[in-house]
């Protein structure tokens, strides 16, 4: 199950409130990426990007974490019932879908982190799960970031970035170019300038 738009905005809205920071605004960012790449991907729902793009991060709702915020997020969208929310919550911090590439601090208990693990072996990615990757990779909270400048941030602010995860997301781009047709940020941009 899948909230609507406006209740994915009403529940981030809320998490914000819990724990304001920028978080917020790359959900908002993200969210609109993923709605405007899907929109040019046939069979993608791009109401159903967005309300995904919006609540990935929706576990920061429970304070400043770092895998925390994955289990957190993952178990408070399956307590609400929506298990397609729960499932984006877990596989976007993960291009390859492991728990070794996850950049930050492993701050859950073992046995969390061993339940994180075994659910994410058993997805088996779909275009939902890309999406939300990529859009990942390209939003700050100030906008639509080239990839290459995203993960160099994340690289300074962490110390490490995998070459191999960022290999992972410079591919998951060229995918969702050859599905719309079209250079992404040129997409982004002129979808922009339309709206």
């Amino acid at each position: 199950m899948l909230p609507s738009k406006e209740e994915a905005q009403r529940l981030l809205l809320e998490a914000e409130a819990q724990n304001p920071g920028p978080w917020g605004e790359h959900s908002r960012v993200t969210a609109r990426c993923a709605e405007k790449i899907a929109a040019h991907c046939p069979g993608m729902d791009s109401g159903k990007a967005y309300v995904l793009g919006l609540l990935h991060d929706i576990g920061r709702r429970f304070g400043v974490k770092h895998m925390g915020h994955i289990y957190d997020g993952y178990h408070y969208m399956l307590g609400l019932g929506y298990g397609e929310v729960a499932r984006i919550c877990l596989s976007h911090s993960f291009s390859l879908q492991t728990l070794e590439d996850y950049i930050g601090r492993h701050d859950i208990l073992a046995e969390e982190e061993a339940e994180l693990g075994a659910a994410l072996a058993d997805l088996v990615y779909n275009d939902y799960d890309r999406l939300i990757q990529l859009c990942d990779s390209m939003a700050g909270a100030e906008g639509v970031m080239k990839m290459e400048d995203r993960m160099a941030d994340v690289k300074r602010r962490y110390g490490s970035y995998p070459q191999e995860k960022w290999d992972k997301n410079m591919e998951l781009k060229r995918y969702f170019e050859e599905k719309t047709g079209k250079e992404l940020y040129a997409l982004l941009l002129e979808e922009d300038s339309e709206s």
